[in-house]
């Protein structure tokens, strides 16, 4: 990992400066109390817990704070991933999602596909080609019961350099 991308990610690892981070990035995230646990080259976690701002009329945790919970754990190794070189697009393709618990208390979303992502990444900088991933987000509550998993796929696109910009 460069030193530009580790510093991102002891910025995302750091609850008060994640904070300021959502604020500026991703502000429902910092409303709904997104918060990254873990995170490495390999996989994170996030957790979300259940409060006034994330709960539904069920008394669990309302199924939109679950999804945006399990894309930032597959988003944010995309996000560090393409912080050096040239420039890659990364954008959400296609979401998939099965509630298997009702989901109460604090529940933490996990990804294991940091390695999957970052041959994407170089993949589309080396031929410019885009790139799918399919990314799986487990969720699971404090007791360690599964409540949710999504299946996010990701799409990750090199940008073209631009005529004048003297990048080569």
């Amino acid at each position: 990992m460069s030193a530009r991308a580790e510093g991102l990610r002891r910025k995302i690892l750091s609850p008060w400066k994640l904070k300021l981070f959502m604020l500026g990035k991703l502000p429902m995230g910092l409303l709904a109390g997104l918060r990254v646990v873990e995170f490495d080259e390999k996989h994170a976690a996030v957790s979300i817990r259940l409060g006034y701002l994330t709960k539904n009329p069920f008394r669990s945790i309302y199924f939109a704070c679950l999804a945006m919970a399990a894309e930032l754990a597959s988003g944010v190794q995309g996000i560090v991933g393409t912080t050096d070189g040239t420039p890659v697009s990364m954008l959400v393709v296609g979401l998939e999602g099965t509630f298997t618990k009702k989901a109460t208390g604090r529940v933490v979303f996990t990804c294991e596909d940091g390695e999957a992502i970052a041959a994407a990444i170089a993949g589309t900088r080396a031929d410019g080609e885009g790139r799918t991933v399919p990314c799986l987000s487990t969720g699971r509550d404090e007791n360690g019961d599964e409540v949710a998993s999504f299946t996010l796929t990701w799409s990750f696109k090199a940008k073209p350099n631009k005529p004048g910009s003297g990048k080569v």
